[in-house]
């Protein structure tokens, strides 16, 4: 919301793209719909505010007979859907049937959740084609670099292999754990950090990766691939001493992604390697993809130390793609965990 406010002024002269904020919902929120546009100030503050836990007093009420997303979307006439709620490893909900319910509603439909990829990619995006809309998510790997775009402007590319360092917490703990500190203070710092959450049970067990891992496949190499396929182990039984010794030797442990095709399928992994250069200069919140394709043995992007905005701005990015294709001004509804 925060960046949408910050760049207004460029998104409306050198984009031709005006919004306002029609819908707000999440758990502690409730259903907020004002079709006329909220104070998107307003709607800023009280979404950090709750975060924070703040009272949220003098905030617009909720809707009491909106119940549900459908009923919100329809009240808060939304053009536009940004979903971000958390993921959900086992069945990708509630992330799947939100933007379902956008894109039936007519609106495009923006996440960052990786879930809905992975479990209803292929779904999502045909009714999204059926209905004239888009389904975008590019935030969902790599905050908001363009990867999934990128592979767009390539026609005709075929994508073999990929591996990569794709989970910031279990950067940062690895890097703390190689100079010696105990997991417990790496993961207190990457939590203090705002990048770990209080459960961070995702990342350290390896799903967050591999979720990402799954969400590349399905989409780049258009091969649908669950979860209990990815080989997978996480980073709780590494000892700081290990690390520290790896580090030494200049071959640090990382948290590596990779996938391979295999006949008409794929083959992928998510484990703990030790790595030579350039993967063993990726530390703290960076992040790091090399794509191996028949025309371009190694494509690679390096993310170095993505800032808070890095997530908004990919979903800010979709935005303006979604509208500017479409030839609307957009107005939003936005629903998440907060």
């Amino acid at each position: 919301m925060q960046l949408l406010l910050d760049r207004e002024k460029e998104l409306r002269e050198r984009y031709e793209t005006s919004w306002r904020i029609t819908g707000v919902a999440s758990r502690r929120l409730g259903w907020i719909a004002e079709p006329g546009g909220l104070n998107a100030t307003a709607v800023a503050a009280l979404i950090s505010d709750s975060i924070g836990g703040i009272s949220r007093a003098g905030a617009p009420a909720p809707h009491r007979q909106l119940t549900d997303v459908r009923s919100w979307l329809a009240a808060a006439r939304a053009d536009v859907l940004f979903e971000a709620t958390s993921l959900n490893v086992e069945n990708g909900q509630p992330g799947i049937d939100h933007i379902r319910a956008g894109l039936e509603h007519g609106a495009h439909a923006i996440t960052a959740n990786k879930g809905p990829i992975v479990y209803a990619y292929r779904q999502l995006r045909d009714l999204a084609a059926a209905r004239g809309k888009k389904f975008l998510f590019e935030s969902t790997v790599m905050d908001g670099i363009p990867i999934f775009s990128l592979f767009e402007q390539m026609p005709a590319i075929h994508l073999q292999s990929f591996h990569g360092i794709l989970n910031s917490t279990t950067n940062v703990i690895l890097s703390e754990m190689a100079h010696r500190v105990t997991f417990e203070a790496a993961l207190q710092k990457a939590q203090a950090m705002g990048i770990a959450e209080t459960d961070a049970t995702n990342d350290i067990e390896g799903w967050d990766a591999a979720v990402k891992t799954a969400a590349l496949i399905t989409v780049l190499m258009d091969v649908p691939i669950t979860l209990q396929e990815i080989e997978r182990t996480g980073i709780r039984g590494l000892d700081s001493s290990v690390l520290y010794d790896a580090r030494m030797e200049g071959r640090p442990y990382r948290l590596v992604c990779r996938a391979e095709r295999e006949g008409n399928g794929v083959k992928a992994s998510v484990r703990p390697e030790r790595v030579l250069a350039p993967m063993s200069l990726i530390s703290g919140t960076s992040s790091y993809v090399c794509f191996n394709t028949d025309i371009f043995p190694r494509l690679e992007i390096t993310e170095g130390d993505p800032g808070l905005y890095a997530t908004a701005y990919g979903m800010m990015a979709d935005f303006i793609r979604a509208v500017r294709k479409s030839g609307i001004n957009g107005t939003l509804a936005s629903s998440g965990n907060v």
